[in-house]
């Protein structure tokens, strides 16, 4: 479970988070959305201990995320994975070599790095391609890259920040399709986004950001933005 109690972050004077509270449990789906600065970014780098608040507390199950010692910050990481909208693979490793690399970093045998980076390539359809670089990929492929890259190690908590925004909308369904599989099996998933088409079809619970306050949670939720913040009850 994730949990946010009275969470504030600043910078300077500028709140890019305000007295946020909220929790999400285990298995959710949860669509993060707002205008561009409303504290979307800051709220997911905060779970990754990327940053610390400026008052509040963060909890993952039994860790207090904020007060984590920093040599255990490696351990929260392997709990929460990260896909980015710009990729972030490493141009001169094949997809395999890129999804492999998690695992390396964990001290797996050849044998266990094999097994598992074949079974999230099928997961993610890039078996074919294991042994291509980035550049000779598509968007999408690149995407789906990522994706395997950050579950190989098997996280329960997955972010991901604005993974459509580079992506045409047919390719942006064919990654929703993915995170929903990777939903299914169990892992927590929050999604920052700006796809109004993917909030309001998919109608998971979405969480509406406006000027680092939150201003709507709605367990079925749409894309809409208020014009003026104001602080409503979970529905």
């Amino acid at each position: 479970m994730i949990s946010f109690a009275h969470v504030t972050k600043l910078y300077g004077e500028t709140h890019a988070l305000s007295d946020v509270s909220v929790t999400i449990q285990d298995g959710e789906f949860v669509f993060l959305i707002g205008p561009s600065g409303a504290g979307k970014t800051t709220f997911l780098k905060l779970l990754t201990r990327e940053m610390t608040p400026t008052s509040g507390d963060i909890h993952l199950d039994d860790w207090k995320i904020n007060d984590l010692p920093h040599a255990s910050i490696h351990l929260l990481r392997r709990r929460v994975g990260v896909v980015f909208q710009d990729f972030k693979l490493l141009t001169d490793r094949t997809v395999y070599e890129n999804v492999a690399l998690a695992l390396e970093i964990l001290g797996k045998e050849e044998h266990e790095i094999a097994r598992d980076v074949n079974k999230v390539l099928d997961i993610v359809g890039l078996s074919k391609k294991k042994f291509l670089f980035p550049q000779q990929l598509s968007a999408g492929e690149m995407q789906r890259t990522s994706i395997a890259r950050t579950i190989v190690g098997g996280p329960k908590v997955l972010l991901a920040d604005e993974p459509t925004g580079n992506l045409d909308p047919e390719t942006s369904w064919e990654i929703l399709d993915i995170l929903q599989e990777i939903n299914d099996i169990g892992t927590t998933i929050v999604m920052a986004t700006h796809n109004a088409s993917i909030v309001n079809e998919l109608k998971k619970r979405t969480i509406t950001l406006e000027h680092g306050g939150i201003v709507s949670d709605e367990a079925r939720g749409r894309y809409h933005i208020h014009k003026k913040a104001r602080r409503i009850t979970k529905s």
